[in-house]
């Protein structure tokens, strides 16, 4: 166990000489030794029967058992690992009753839980799970990843973990509604959980609200906020003090302790303490159980989540937001299936599209919403309605390059609606609104003031006023998404005015790094990112309005092979930020060393070795390939930030760029593709294959799922079409 460091000075001068509170600390102390000895006992029982060399950990994490891995630096892999471990934390329990040893003794009670949850998750399988959505237990990886960067940079404001009961059920619906609508992160665990079920409280991963369990369950609320601070304040494992000291400044966290208080809770909570978070309970304190500004009582339950704040210094710093339900990141997660579905608009249901333009001081009025069209009470449920979103803005440090990351916000901040929903982006949205949401009031006006909160709140530094104007009448959307496209097309346009040799500077892209903690996409120019959606201006402008965000400037740096397109600079960033698994990155070849892939790729290319050259897959085609996969598999197997030579993401856009795979060959290599992909992507290749000599024709050349789905069934056409891939230099 760690010894006292710098980082307790903050505890000095909380507790004046003579004033211990010794009843706290007498409860604390027996909490932790009845901890560690019922861990004792579970890991000796289960050493008996399955034995030491028994693998032990949670699914769907890297940590091993997290809490250890990230305090100690072990990696605990068997039932024997843990047995020194656990030894430790029972020797550091001394008896001395002083606040130095209060917060030890929480640190071997969170030693204790995680050795306990792990001996308990021998029992987890797929057929009989341990726990059942909404219930969460351990939280895996790609969720903290999902969440971790806007928990560590405040776009989520906080975290509250809450155990024991609340006085009555409508009163634990009453905090988590108030935390919810503050946009905070909530773990809950023991009979508040039972509570919330009961009056149907909307819970889940999708709701950034985790039922974790009844018991040492709340441990994962530990290693959640502990592996934070290993992804993404980077960490060591075993650093003690840093993660700590972390945890601290970072990660704002808060216990809310409900109820009759318990030995083993307390000194849980004093673990907490341990690593910054201070505990707020419901229950009146004697002077020998209080410990100003971190053990503290707060009874009444109108205040007692303003207490909280102000104890964690937690500042809402956002816009009052005028609309009838509750907004925040806890409900981005959110999903309207039909049957919950009011109205939709857009998809394929209806014209739609959404646009954010710069306009002059004088064109925008600030905070002023309009509607121009029906409402939706206008429509019978299930009904749909055509939909355009226009946000003109203004700003002295506004520019025109933002307009594009600005308009990829709008799908978040429609998704922080609890009853609205919204996917794709431009001209191709699909939004919703729940009937729960209707039946409280909300109307499109509420969505405008919705999207101008957010904006005005988020992007302040270079946005002083916004317009919104949101549009259903048909007519008017047909003619709006005119002048929308046209924006796209210059967008577009510009992009293609840029090459990969007019820059000294590429971008990252880490957004994926939520389900894929290996992979890190890199923009270029004539490379869009794997999604689709980030361009190299894209990627730009995100790191000028936020230079602490996912997309960070790489300099082209250290030529090792100008050809195949490998810098020194690129395999140093990339290796620093995919956990130091990829060491280097060729970009203009997919047979050695390609860029990783995450999973939200548009497209999937491989080897036709048959062939002498690569198939393309795009997500929507569902057949099976020349590769023998379907693209579902494909994306099984190369996915989760996998380097993989002759595999790779990509972009729909890159296969038409002169930086295609150059060093393969490019476009003359593409030998199959899905007929519905050719079309799509027809003026866009023809305009390449004329570009690399290879004639409009060229097209005509390659073959589909119509001419064969193997190698050797399309092998024959290939030949008779003269396709020159069979010409080319071997691939292998």
């Amino acid at each position: 166990m760690a010894e006292v460091s710098s980082f307790d000075q903050i505890f000095e001068g909380a507790i004046e000489s003579g004033q211990e509170p010794k009843k706290l600390f007498k409860e604390a102390y027996e909490g932790a030794v009845t901890a560690c000895s019922y861990a004792e006992i579970l890991l000796n029982r289960a050493i008996r029967t399955y034995g030491e060399d028994q693998p032990v950990g949670y699914n769907d994490t890297a940590y091993f058992l997290p809490v250890i891995r990230c305090l100690s630096g072990e990696k605990i892999k068997t039932l024997g690992d843990c047995v020194p471990a656990l030894n430790r934390a029972r020797a550091a329990i001394r008896p001395e009753k002083t606040f130095e040893n209060a917060r030890i003794w929480g640190e071997s009670t969170w030693y204790a839980a995680d050795v306990i949850e792990a001996v308990r998750y021998l029992r987890n399988t797929e057929e009989n799970p341990l726990h059942v959505p909404p219930w969460t237990g351990f939280i895996g990886d790609p969720v903290v990843r999902a969440y971790g960067i806007k928990m560590v940079d405040w776009t989520i404001p906080g975290e509250a973990v809450i155990l024991g009961r609340a006085k009555d059920p409508e009163s634990a619906k009453k905090i988590v509604d108030d935390l919810m609508g503050k946009g905070l992160m909530i773990f809950l665990c023991d009979e508040i959980i039972e509570q919330l079920l009961e009056i149907n409280v909307k819970l889940g991963i999708d709701y950034m609200a985790y039922p974790l369990g009844n018991f040492t369950q709340v441990v994962h609320a530990a290693n959640y906020a502990l592996r934070a601070g290993m992804m993404f304040g980077g960490i060591t494992p075993g650093d003690h003090e840093k993660q700590r000291q972390y945890q601290r400044d970072r990660v704002l966290a808060f216990i809310l302790y409900l109820g009759e208080h318990d030995m083993v809770k307390t000194a849980a909570a004093m673990g907490a303490i341990n690593v910054g978070f201070p505990v707020i309970t419901d229950q009146e304190l004697t002077e020998d159980k209080q410990i100003p500004d971190w053990f503290i009582s707060e009874p009444d339950y109108d205040n007692i989540v303003q207490k909280c704040m102000e104890t964690r210094q937690i500042k809402i710093t956002s816009i009052e937001i005028d609309a009838p339900i509750n907004i925040g990141p806890a409900f981005e997660g959110e999903s309207i299936r039909k049957k919950d579905m009011y109205c939709e608009f857009g998809g394929s249901k209806t014209p739609a599209f959404e646009l954010v333009r710069e306009k002059s001081e004088e064109e925008v009025e600030d905070g002023k919403v309009e509607v121009v069209g029906p409402d939706i009470d206008t429509v019978e449920e299930g009904g749909k309605l055509p939909l355009g979103i226009v946000i003109d803005v203004y700003g002295k440090k506004f520019q025109k390059d933002f307009e594009p990351v600005l308009e990829r916000q709008l799908h978040y901040f429609t998704n922080y609606g609890e009853g609205t929903w919204h996917v794709a982006q431009r001209d191709i949205l699909w939004m919703r609104v729940s009937k729960d949401a209707f039946s409280k009031g909300f109307r499109m006006n509420h969505l405008g003031n919705m999207l101008y909160a957010k904006m005005k709140s988020e992007f302040a530094s270079i946005v002083d006023r916004i317009q919104v104007t949101i549009y259903t009448d048909e007519d008017k959307v047909l003619e709006m998404r005119d002048e929308a496209r046209s924006f796209y097309k210059q967008r577009d346009d510009r992009l293609k005015e840029l090459s990969d040799e007019k820059v000294d500077t590429f971008y990252s892209c880490t957004l994926c790094q939520s389900f894929a903690p290996t992979h890190v996409c890199v923009v270029a120019p004539e490379r869009v990112g794997l999604c689709g959606a980030i361009s190299w201006l894209d990627a730009k402008a995100t790191y000028e309005i936020n230079p602490h965000g996912p997309c960070q400037p790489i300099p082209k740096e250290g030529v090792i092979d100008e050809y195949k397109g490998q810098w020194t600079a690129f395999n140093d960033f990339i290796y620093s930020n995919s956990q130091r698994t990829v060491e280097a990155v060729n970009f203009y070849t997919i047979m050695e060393y390609p860029m990783t892939s995450c999973g939200c790729f548009e497209c999937i290319m491989t080897m036709v070795p048959e062939c002498n050259g690569f198939m393309i897959v795009n997500r929507e085609h569902g057949g099976m390939t020349p590769c023998g996969m379907t693209f579902s598999t494909l994306a099984g197997t190369i996915g989760g930030g996998a380097q993989m030579p002759g595999f790779m993401g990509i972009g729909k856009a890159y296969i038409g760029s002169p930086k295609f795979v150059p060093a393969d060959g490019g476009l003359a290599r593409i030998v199959w593709l899905p007929s519905g992909l050719k079309e799509d992507l027809r003026d866009l290749l023809e305009e390449a294959a004329e570009r690399e000599g290879l004639g409009k024709e060229f097209l005509d050349k390659i073959a589909d799922e119509n001419v064969g789905t193997s190698g050797e069934e399309i092998l024959s056409f290939l030949e008779e079409k003269g396709h020159p891939a069979l010409t080319m230099d071997p691939l292998m």
